[in-house]
């Protein structure tokens, strides 16, 4: 049998890959434990297929208590070889709605440069257009879903090729060398790349300012709904020529998201300070679901012109896993460490960890660069949930369905950490949203709670839980109009209970609405119920 040949997992005996289920060995061998305390007659030459080794990874990483994980962190970096299992994918961190993928709306990404890497080309081609904005005119490129983007200098394996690349797959990256494990958000958007590195790696105000204008006046032909910004200009202060490009866009009904830099200084640099502009600081949440413990990283801060409080949010800026730029001594380095552990080589466990690797394609980063394509991923499931919403709109929901992170000033943290299922349940919510009217789920009356579940093409909805020991009787959704489905459960008495959606008897999701969320023992999450009266507190 060849590499490329099916071949049955011995864990699901389902058909697939051999060479993709070899790639067990690549596994942390935390995560090789506990399969093998499990399947005791499990093999590592037998291989397991990639759905296998994602939900062990994911049960470890769950059941990890989060004060002994965060113990891993030194002072932020390096990690604790403990620390090399690598981090929970950001859809599951930021309790997002699978249901939204950004699908339909198209990302303008400004960055220094690009990769046309497979998380973005495949299985088919997601860059729609790449326009160099450090040269005066802009020089563009356009492709076709079918073919295989290239440009000048595309693969030069220069440096600030890696900057744009992590930021585009931090946010619309669909994970496809992890075999999906580590997608961004908004996995299903379109892309717009802008370079404004020139030759040298240099980045001026001149050149991200081409970029934003560049944007304006492709903006229509390109349906471009998103802008992210992961760079800086030359020149500090607010109300600038950047600033001002970006108020254009604004009035255009593009959302303009930019990082607010990694320095933790009272400084803000063009295009964080725009007052039109989503500026997002970073967030440090250990890996980890338990809002208590969540700190603010060290970005910068400040005032606008205006008088605008700078950040506007926080995101995930530590913990966040993207590519590696491929053919780099980086990448073969990775390829090899990987190639080692899987042949039981326990030396290389210090290096993979030292160089923050989880798989020999992706790494651990850190800084509001990736911050702010989170969140600008975030805003691409809020308009493909409801196309209707402005920019104003926008930042009023993404800051309404902030949290606060405990022990931070309103000025590092401005209304706090993004919760992305909470964003899109909002702007379902909002007006012309396909749950405009309803309330938030779940919903307690008089006399019982009311559960609700936005999900188009389903053709069966149930809600499951720990009121009745998970009873396999659940209780039955009806669709009051399409995609809109609500139950009631009545006579509930005070305490904290666990529930889930089960959509059409196969597939289980935790309730997008709600945040409460406590992992289920099965890699994944359960959604948690607090009727009034009970003394737990989730």
């Amino acid at each position: 049998m060849t590499a490329s040949e099916g071949h049955a997992c011995p864990l699901c005996k389902q058909i697939g890959d051999a060479q993709q289920q070899l790639e067990y060995g690549w596994a942390p061998p935390e995560v090789k434990r506990r399969l093998a305390a499990v399947h005791a007659d499990l093999h590592a030459e037998d291989g397991v297929c990639p759905a296998c080794v994602q939900q062990a990874l994911l049960e470890v990483l769950l059941k990890t208590p989060d004060d002994k994980l965060h113990e891993t962190i030194q002072a932020a970096w390096p990690l604790d070889i403990e620390a090399a299992l690598g981090a929970l994918p950001i859809p599951i961190r930021m309790h997002a709605d699978p249901n939204f993928t950004g699908k339909g709306v198209t990302l303008a990404m400004i960055d220094s440069g690009f990769f046309p890497h497979p998380d973005l080309t495949r299985p088919k081609n997601r860059i729609k257009a790449w326009a160099n904005a450090s040269k005066n005119p802009v020089e563009e490129l356009h492709f076709l879903n079918d073919s295989r983007p290239e440009w000048p200098m595309w693969h030069d394996l220069r440096g600030d090729q890696w900057h744009g690349l992590m930021t585009a797959c931090s946010a619309a990256g669909n994970g496809f060398l992890s075999h999906g494990l580590y997608r961004g958000l908004a996995c299903e958007s379109e892309l717009v790349l802008i370079r404004t590195a020139d030759d040298q790696g240099r980045i001026t105000d001149d050149s991200i300012l081409r970029a934003v204008h560049w944007v304006r006046d492709h903006a229509e032909e390109m349906e471009i709904r998103v802008v992210n910004i992961s760079v800086t200009g030359d020149t500090a202060g607010a109300g600038g020529p950047i600033d001002r490009a970006i108020e254009e866009l604004s009035e255009r009904n593009i959302t303009t998201v930019a990082a607010a830099g990694n320095s933790g200084e009272r400084r803000l640099f063009p295009p964080a300070t725009a007052a039109r502009a989503l500026t997002v600081g970073g967030l440090d949440d250990r890996n980890a679901l338990r809002r208590q413990d969540a700190e603010v990283w060290h970005s910068n801060f400040g005032e606008t012109e205006a008088g605008f409080t700078k950040p506007e949010v926080v995101a995930p800026s530590i913990w966040v896993v993207a590519p590696l730029l491929p053919d780099t001594d980086e990448a073969k380095r990775a390829q090899e460490l990987f190639e080692r552990r899987r042949a039981g080589d326990e030396a290389v466990e210090h290096e993979i960890a030292e160089r923050k690797l989880v798989r020999p394609e992706y790494k651990l980063t850190e800084g509001t660069s990736f911050a702010a394509p989170i969140v600008a991923s975030v805003v691409c499931c809020m308009l493909q949930a409801n196309p209707h919403l402005s920019p104003d709109d926008i930042h009023k929901l993404v800051i309404s369905s902030a949290f606060p992170v405990p022990g931070a000033t309103i000025e590092q943290q401005g209304a706090g950490a993004v919760d992305a299922g909470t964003s899109v349940a909002f702007a379902l919510r909002a007006t012309k949203g396909a749950l405009a009217g309803y309330a938030n789920s779940p919903f307690p009356h008089a006399g019982g709670v009311r559960f609700l579940l936005f999900r188009s093409g389903a053709s069966r909805v149930e809600v499951r839980g720990s009121w009745n020991d998970w009873s396999e009787t659940g209780l039955e959704a009806a669709q009051l109009e399409p995609g809109v489905w609500i139950a009631d459960l009545q006579g509930l008495p005070p305490g904290r209970y666990a529930y889930k959606f089960l959509i059409d008897g196969t597939k289980w999701i935790d309730d997008p609405s709600n945040s409460r969320k406590a992992p289920d023992g099965a890699g994944r999450f359960n959604t948690v119920l607090i009727v009034p009266g009970a003394e737990a507190a989730a």
